[in-house]
């Protein structure tokens, strides 16, 4: 982030803070604050997207943006038992490690239980996207996997390289794979897809709009892109036509909350 967008982003940060802009108010057109804060639109656009991923703000269209209520808005009616006691951790070895996947063998001891070696595969973290047009449309690729051989819809997304965010890795890899540029992304969850033995966080987000800006750059993950309507998701899902945790994560997200990611 250079200065100037840096300073951007603290100006709205101390707005929020200091009460100058409440829960629930929205900020200024993006013409008012290029003009007030003296940035470009596209530098302006991605201290958005990025206060949007930390939820300082919450975008409502795709060009306005809020500032979220409290959590407390939409609790919950249950509430965790607390403290609980965990397994004891006496030490790990690695088995086998390259830059894709790490097999660790980890001394455990359950509470009650008898100690043991657990085996923990640990692998990258990956952010994926999904991205809706204002038709109800969401940008997918149809892809082939040689792991289950097999073709299939999936979300663009990838891992997170070292030294970047997870949302700038859903933005970066939104746009190589497909071509479109996200006007915003929310972020939804991270999840882990096999908690009992792999470790491998998965940040989905979604947003709504985006500008097509070319080809896909990313010719290795790249397939054929399209904008699936929403309605025809429920029938994929029964068709065995989605592909990966994330993408349903995601795309169950969507259909669980049609208004979210801004509308």
């Amino acid at each position: 982030m250079g200065p100037k967008a840096a300073r951007v982003d603290r100006t709205i940060r101390e707005w929020i803070a200091t009460g100058k802009l409440s829960p629930g108010d929205k900020l200024p057109s993006e013409r008012t604050l290029v003009e007030q804060l003296d940035i470009g639109r596209t530098a302006l656009r991605q201290v958005l997207a990025r206060l949007v991923g930390e939820g300082v703000l919450q975008v409502r269209e795709r060009s306005s943006y809020v500032v979220p209520l409290p959590a407390a808005c939409g609790g919950v009616s249950v509430s965790s038992p607390g403290e609980l006691e965990p397994w004891q951790i006496h030490g790990e070895r690695t088995v086998y490690d390259n830059r894709w996947v790490k097999l660790d063998l980890v001394d455990v001891e359950p509470p009650g239980g008898e100690r043991f070696e657990h085996h923990v595969v640990r692998l990258q973290h990956v952010a994926i996207a999904a991205v809706v047009d204002a038709q109800e449309r969401v940008l997918m690729l149809w892809r082939y996997r040689f792991v289950p051989d097999k073709w299939g819809w999936e979300l663009p997304g990838g891992i997170v390289d070292a030294g970047e965010d997870a949302l700038s890795t859903a933005l970066r890899e939104t746009e190589e794979e497909t071509g479109w540029r996200p006007a915003a992304l929310n972020h939804v969850v991270t999840y882990q897809p096999m908690v009992g033995m792999v470790d491998s966080p998965h940040a989905i987000f979604v947003g709504r709009g985006a500008e097509h800006i070319g080809e896909p750059t990313d010719v290795e993950e790249a397939g054929h892109v399209a904008w699936v309507p929403m309605s025809d998701i429920p029938k994929l899902m029964a068709q065995d036509q989605l592909m990966g945790s994330g993408t349903l994560v995601a795309l169950l997200h969507l259909l669980a909350n049609p208004h979210s990611g801004g509308a």
